[in-house]
């Protein structure tokens, strides 16, 4: 069963961890936040591309899915060490039970909530989602968000994600943050 946490009023000293669908701005929104924050920044799926030598592309084609998120668990889980930072996760990283689980005991999640048109429209633009590759983003954001967007709403803190400048998203977290 699916149960809401509720932040702990003193988030600071923990580390943010942006997490929702592909496209929603989590690297983007993630490096400005950290900036504004003066926190370091950190890419999940960089480290994981680090980590494993290859592109994530590579890893889904060569490996397969289950072996990806296999090895995003064990990145996350050494990106949360308990030190302030933003983490910018993959779409599919807080649907792991495990790594829920971690994000929300030892860190702050914050969904980044986007309406699929808005999404399609941002990551159709590249063709290195290996999720979307030869079928309509659309239609994949929408079965994806049927499923996904429950469990993202998991997260203590949802923050819209629009058509907007990304700066207006990152002030809608640091008022969500009471900064």
């Amino acid at each position: 069963m699916l149960q809401r946490h509720t932040p702990s009023p003193d988030w600071t000293g923990l580390p943010i961890v942006l997490v929702g669908l592909m496209g929603a701005g989590k690297s983007t929104v993630g490096r400005r936040l950290a900036a504004r924050l003066h926190l370091p920044f950190v890419d999940a799926d960089s480290e994981i591309e680090a980590a494993a030598g290859m592109s994530i592309s590579d890893i889904f084609d060569r490996f397969g899915e289950a072996h990806f998120r296999d090895g995003e668990r064990r990145v996350i889980a050494r990106l949360i060490d308990g030190t302030p930072k933003v983490i910018a996760t993959g779409g599919g990283a807080f649907i792991n039970d495990e790594t829920r689980a971690l994000i929300l005991e030892s860190a702050l999640a914050i969904w980044l909530d986007a309406n699929t048109a808005v999404l399609a429209d941002r990551v159709g633009r590249r063709d290195t989602r290996p999720l979307l590759r030869d079928r309509d983003p659309r239609k994949v954001l929408d079965d994806l968000a049927k499923i996904r967007n429950p469990i993202y709403a998991l997260a203590p803190i949802r923050v819209p994600s629009h058509h907007a400048p990304h700066e207006a998203t990152v002030n809608a977290i640091l008022k969500a943050l009471d900064l």
